[in-house]
């Protein structure tokens, strides 16, 4: 049986409900990643949330008194259409990726469960550095998906989705590569069966 795209797999659990068990899940990763990267950026701040799902981020992100405003970003239609059906004032849009460029740059891009689902993301990296970010911004990814740990390495199979699998080496100098600085990666929430969520943090 061939692999469906993850548009479609998400598109299928926003339909059942699915976006807020995500939420739930990704929220401790997503805290520590925000922590990690906000008292790295200016005062103010504008953002986007690659792979915003049903927007709880993007929620979060413009509750701070600091942050000028926090776009989403998602490919999934049924995913954008819960978004604004929670929150009609917010900025979301059904872009897929890559190919789509934001008009205005931002000081901070935060994507949690995204990039893996790429067939080339360590080539988008250098994209978001060239094209998403203002000088001095900070990208922050989380990704469950990675080499070292294993117990993720059979979702591709379990759930029909193509991923490409790297190593902690391999997306780590390719952020360097993608020209970032001030690089920092983390193993967030490891565990003797789970080796963490990867949240890598870099600088333009």
């Amino acid at each position: 049986m061939g692999k469906i795209s993850a548009v479609d797999l998400f598109s299928s659990w926003a339909e059942m409900g699915k976006d807020e068990g995500m939420e739930t899940g990704h929220a401790p990763s997503v805290e520590f990643m925000i922590s990690k990267s906000i008292p790295k950026l200016n005062d103010d701040f504008s953002a986007i949330d690659i792979g915003c799902g049903n927007g709880w981020l993007v929620r979060k992100l413009n509750t701070f008194e600091n942050c000028l405003r926090c776009t989403g970003i998602d490919g999934s239609e049924s995913m954008i259409a819960k978004a604004k059906s929670i929150d009609s004032d917010g900025d979301y849009f059904c872009q897929k990726l890559p190919g789509w460029t934001p008009d205005e740059k931002v000081d901070f891009v935060i994507s949690m469960e995204f990039l893996y689902y790429l067939n080339e993301p360590l080539k988008f990296l250098s994209e978001l550095n060239k094209n998403w970010l203002n000088e001095n911004g900070i990208l922050a990814i989380g990704i469950d998906h990675y080499l070292e740990n294993t117990s993720s390495l059979s979702w591709s199979e379990s759930l029909g989705v193509s991923m490409t699998t790297l190593s902690i080496q391999e997306w780590t100098k390719g952020f360097e590569d993608a020209g970032f600085s001030n690089i920092e990666f983390y193993q967030y929430g490891a565990k003797e069966d789970w080796a963490g969520t990867l949240v890598i943090i870099g600088q333009k």
